[in-house]
């Protein structure tokens, strides 16, 4: 017998053993690479946990507590909460070029698409139609709201912002507290165009 024959017989009864002996135990996920990736210290937040009088890990936070980097937002999702942060909520941010820099480059990523790059109600989206109705940020466009457009305060586009209106969904969880008020400098800057 040659070689050839040897190494090519060798090799069809090795594939035959490890066929074979890969379906014998359907729950056994055979060789793993750095177990302890997949074998964690931690509780998973679903598992049982005997450590806790109710055995569950995921637990309720303590009354009066905040998630760290959490910010309240005291204004109602309602008529009253958007008039009142319209009269008393002011950005706390300098306006700095670097803010407005800042500010521009999130409402490109999370605006334009719809609002334009200049604000102008004809973004990507409402040019092929997905959305209409989107105001411009000046001009006579009038907001859903009641008034102008160009006439909102900072505190109403922040709300705006935080919490969405018609077919604009909340940014809320997109954008942090700063960022959302860097964009709301960026739009008042678009606001004043003629």
């Amino acid at each position: 017998m040659n070689k050839n024959k040897i190494v090519a017989a060798s090799f069809v009864v090795f594939s035959i053993v490890a066929t074979l002996s890969s379906c014998r135990d359907k729950n056994n996920p055979g060789l793993e690479y750095a177990r302890n990736m997949y074998d964690h210290i931690a509780y998973d937040p679903d598992q049982p946990n005997k450590n806790f009088a109710n055995g569950q890990t995921a637990q309720t936070p303590p009354a009066n507590t905040d998630p760290i980097g959490f910010v309240k937002y005291e204004y109602a999702n309602t008529k009253e909460g958007y008039e009142a942060a319209g009269t008393n909520l002011h950005n706390p941010l300098a306006k700095t070029p670097q803010n407005l820099l800042s500010g521009k480059h999130y409402f490109t990523v999370f605006c334009s698409p719809c609002h334009g790059d200049k604000g102008d109600g004809k973004g990507h989206l409402v040019q092929i139609e997905k959305f209409t109705g989107v105001p411009a940020y000046h001009g006579d466009a009038a907001s859903s709201r009641g008034g102008l457009m160009k006439d909102l305060t900072e505190g109403k586009i922040y709300h705006t912002i935080m919490y969405g209106l018609n077919n604009m969904g909340s940014h809320a969880s997109q954008l942090t507290p700063d960022q959302r008020w860097k964009v709301v400098m960026y739009v008042q800057q678009l606001q004043k165009i003629q």
